[in-house]
């Protein structure tokens, strides 16, 4: 892959061990590494990031020195991927560590927002579990119980016969 130059912002995250640069920054090369159009463009990007200003321009200088001597250069997207692999070995569990890879491969139902400029890229991926089927227990039988025999039934008293209603006056 022939190798491209980034801005100092890419080289920044590139560092910070990011594994995406900035689209922007790529999209066009301005005339050379360490030109002036370049480094305008660069000054004019710290306007409007949440980084500090003294501190960005300061990576704007570097930036442009380091172009000067040819050591801006890009790593393959496979690099990057190695690099965000490498990190998935830190999961505790088998099951941590699929879920790391399945998220940084993008296999899946696998969403990614934010932006490099922004702080980072949140990968969310979406893995289905499905329940464990659950057997159906056997009925159980109720305990056998020893037939009692009934006891005869106290004779009631007699029922009065009923008085009929007499009417209001």
């Amino acid at each position: 892959m022939k190798a491209t130059l980034r801005s100092s912002l890419a080289v920044l995250f590139a560092a910070a061990g990011l594994a995406s640069a900035a689209p922007g920054f790529a999209a066009e090369p301005l005339r050379g590494p360490g030109s002036d159009a370049r480094m305008q463009r660069e000054r004019a990007v710290c306007d409007g990031i949440q980084q500090d200003r003294a501190a960005c321009l300061r990576e704007a200088g570097a930036a442009r020195e380091a172009a000067r001597r040819g050591g801006l250069v890009s790593a393959s997207p496979q690099t990057y991927e190695q690099n965000a692999l490498a990190r998935c070995t830190l999961q505790q569990t088998a099951d941590d560590r699929a879920a790391c890879e399945a998220r940084v491969r993008g296999t899946g139902r696998t969403e990614i927002e934010g932006s490099v400029m922004g702080g980072g890229l949140i990968r969310e991926t979406v893995t289905p579990i499905s329940a464990p089927m659950q057997q159906a227990r056997p009925m159980q039988q109720p305990m056998p119980m020893q037939a009692q025999p009934m006891q005869p039934m106290q004779p009631t008293q007699p029922m009065q016969p009923m008085q009929p209603m007499r009417p209001m006056q």
